[in-house]
This record gives structure tokens, sequence and C-alpha cells, in this order.
């Protein structure tokens, strides 16, 4: 067995544990968590008050080395969330607001980031990619 690997994972389900309860307690309600597809995942999404959908991604990190947890959402990772956002709202009609959110964990500190990307920015670095 790879302990390593089990670490991860408990430590990324506690993480993300910490962060809906967070998000909880701000009033956004569950709608789905861990969604995965074809080339993508998304940690947690959940509504808003105002019914918007918010796709949220889990970072956690020991410190704040490289740049810390925020950091860690790289442009790769972003698209990864975004195609998997896609092809869940593919599946709902009508298709509400929505939102990219990270909740960036460390050691004593828990930060939300509403609106950290979206997918006008990624459209314009995809297209450089081209």
């Amino acid at each position: 067995m790879n302990r390593s690997f089990k670490t991860t994972t408990q430590s990324g389900a506690l993480a993300e544990d910490r962060a809906q309860a967070y998000l909880l307690r701000q009033g956004l309600a569950p709608v789905v968590r861990n969604y995965r597809c074809k080339g993508g995942e998304i940690d947690l999404v959940m509504r808003a008050a105002d019914g918007t959908l918010v796709f949220v991604e889990v970072r956690q990190r020991s410190g704040r080395s490289f740049g810390g947890a925020a950091a860690s959402v790289t442009p790769a990772k972003q698209r990864r969330v975004l195609l998997a956002a896609g092809q869940y709202l593919a599946t709902l009609d009508p298709t509400p607001p929505c939102r990219f959110d990270v909740v960036a964990l460390e050691p004593g500190r828990l930060d939300w980031l509403k609106n950290a990307f979206d997918l006008g920015a990624m459209e314009t670095d995809w297209s450089a990619a081209s």
C-alpha cells in the first residue's frame, strides 16, 4: 500500500470537509462533492442564496513557499475545473448563473477567493496556446 497516497487523500478529504463547513457557515448550500468526469473534477459544487452555482477548488498547503495554496491553482488546473463544470452544466436546464471560487488552506489560515477565475480568462489563455 502506498501510504503517502493514502495520507494525501485523507488530507485532501479533511481539507474539503473544512472548506465545506466554512462555506455552509457563509450561507452556501451543498450540491455535489467530488464531481468527476473524463478530463476534470470539481471538489465542491455549492449553491449561493441568490441561486448562483459555485464551483469550488479546495487547495491545501503546509506553508506559503512557492506562493502558497492559492498559487497552486495553475492554468492547467483551472482548465480541468472548467471542463468538468461545462459537463456538469450541460446536464442542467435552465443553466444557472455560476462562478469559480477557490478555498485556500494553510496552517492557521483559510482564504475564500470568490470569482478566483472564469471562463473568459481561460478562453484568452487557450487561444494564445493555439
